[in-house]
């Protein structure tokens, strides 16, 4: 759509990346203004930030090299190069839970409590970010049947492939399916919340149906499929952390009541 949002003195401000910013932005102040509640301070809310930036880029490097090993190993330099594109969510996702979790447990920080905000920080990049990757093109929908229902990408720096043709805004989807568990999140909050991590288990689930399903528009073969064709890689984990979070959802709801 415009991969090139503009020019400051030679400098290149990308769509992508302006995205991410605001959303980090978002974040930040959402663990700031909670802060007290919370028990945290600027530091650390800034280690969290630094932990979340650190485990998004390993993990989803990590996770898009395993969608094409041979093909990736054989281009590393671009590989590494590319930080506008080349990532895979979920595997930013489980590469960032794994990281705060081992550095919470290390200060002695209730994991689950913290994560419902943390998780709606996370939300704020995710949701930005996905409004950044429809600029950039890329995790773009199939080409639309109808015309009306789909959106022409143009711009020959953009990764949506074909151009000229109308695409499915499978990126829309994904970040309206983000900033609606957001506002429920929220919501929620502001009621009360059950028990710690209800509202981090909440956003998975959602989002892991709803990334289900918007998988079977996404048009970018690349990333790679399991059983013969059957799911993708994303729509696979989609399973897994649906299942799991349901596990998750109830057994934390469960060990809350038995202390009732």
């Amino acid at each position: 759509m415009k991969p090139e949002l503009f020019h400051i003195a030679g400098l290149t401000i990308y769509g992508y990346g302006f995205c991410i910013l605001v959303g980090v932005i978002a974040a930040f102040f959402h663990l700031y203004l909670n802060r007290e509640r919370l028990g945290m301070d600027v530091d650390s809310i800034s280690t969290v930030i630094l932990i979340c930036f650190v485990g998004v880029f390993l993990g989803g490097k990590v996770f898009y090299f395993l969608e094409d090993p041979a093909g990736h190993w054989s281009r590393m330099d671009q590989f590494f190069g590319d930080l506008g594109n080349g990532f895979v969510f979920y595997g930013s996702f489980l590469v960032t839970l794994l990281m705060l979790w081992v550095w919470m447990r290390k200060i002695g920080w209730d994991f689950w409590d913290k994560m419902d905000d943390i998780g709606i920080a996370g939300a704020f990049v995710h949701g930005f970010g996905k409004l950044g990757c429809f600029l950039a093109g890329c995790c773009h929908g199939v080409v639309c049947g109808n015309p009306n229902y789909g959106v022409v990408f143009n711009d020959v720096k953009s990764h949506a492939e074909p151009l000229g043709e109308a695409l499915y805004p499978v990126q829309l989807w994904d970040s309206g399916i983000v900033f609606f568990s957001i506002a429920m999140m929220l919501w929620m909050q502001r009621r009360g919340k059950a028990f710690g991590g209800q509202l981090f288990f909440f956003y998975a689930l959602i989002y892991g149906v709803g990334r289900f399903f918007t998988e079977s528009y996404r048009g970018d073969i690349s990333r790679g499929f399991v059983f013969n064709g059957l799911l993708s890689h994303s729509q696979f984990i989609a399973i897994l952390v649906v299942v799991f979070s349901g596990i998750g959802y109830w057994f934390l709801r469960r060990r809350q009541l038995l202390k009732v």
